[in-house]
């Protein structure tokens, strides 16, 4: 009997990650949920089995241990799971600047936010090529498309990398029938900001910045579907992307430089930068 077919959504317990695992429900696709979260996957999965009478599997796993994606792949191969979807949506931000934090803190942010996504492709795309179908989307920022700004420090940098792998990855596997998309929301009504603790700094950043999480997840479904390979969610975004594509360089780090202050803590426990 041929393996069931199923998307992996990484940091499915909350935020654009139970909005993709929601919209992908709606539309009857067999789901498998990870994240650290055990007891919240299991409230999803009961949810969107009931609301929609899909599979879904849940599987607790924390990427920042290296040996997280080897562990994915058995366990979903010990089930019977056939991926052909990929959702690399598990994601945080640190605070402060590099020197602020201790090097153990940046060395799981890397694991996470790079190394985890990197090596779940480089697992899950073989299958994908063998049943010749697959779909992957890499869930990146708007940060990385725009001039780094102070605090933070390897975020942008994080989703840059996301968004040059991705393109990558979407030339190697075209003829696979693979399509792979680098999603670039901007700021999205999530618990993200808490984590970090900028959420009082972020709240008085105007309303039309915001995106809701499921309008998100939507735009990401349609655009890997069209072969959409960079997709920056949001008409606004859009503009302000070609804006910035038309300023120097250096101008447009001084303009960051300005208005980061309200989005980003230069220094651990500190104010926003001005």
């Amino acid at each position: 009997m041929p393996p069931a077919h199923y998307a992996l959504i990484t940091g499915a317990s909350a935020g654009i990650g139970a909005a993709f695992a929601r919209e992908l429900a709606a539309r009857g696709h067999a789901l498998v949920l990870t994240a650290r979260r055990l007891d919240r996957l299991e409230a999803l999965a009961a949810e969107l089995r009931a609301a929609h009478g899909v599979a879904v599997e849940c599987i607790a796993c924390d990427l920042a241990d290296p040996n997280a994606p080897d562990l994915l792949l058995a366990e979903t191969q010990r089930r019977g799971l056939a991926i052909d979807m990929l959702v690399n949506n598990a994601g945080y931000g640190v605070t402060g600047s590099l020197v602020s934090r201790e090097w153990k803190t940046h060395a799981e942010f890397i694991e996470v936010m790079i190394a985890a996504p990197t090596a779940l492709c480089h697992r899950f795309i073989p299958g994908m090529r063998e049943r010749g179908f697959g779909r992957v989307i890499n869930v990146a920022s708007f940060a990385g498309l725009m001039p780094a700004p102070a605090g933070h420090t390897l975020y942008a940098a994080s989703k840059s990398y996301l968004i040059r792998f991705s393109e990558a990855l979407a030339l190697e596997n075209r003829h696979y029938g693979i399509n792979v998309c680098a999603l670039c929301p901007g700021f999205t009504y999530s618990e993200f900001h808490d984590v970090t603790g900028s959420r009082d700094s972020v709240s008085r950043m105007p309303d039309w910045v915001w995106l809701d999480a499921a309008d998100v997840a939507c735009d990401g479904l349609d655009a890997v579907e069209r072969g959409i390979v960079v997709r920056v969610v949001g008409v606004r975004y859009r503009m302000i992307r070609a804006l910035f594509k038309l300023l120097p360089d250096a101008f447009a780090l001084k303009l960051i430089a300005a208005y980061s202050g309200n989005f980003r803590v230069t220094e651990r426990g500190g104010k926003p930068s001005a």
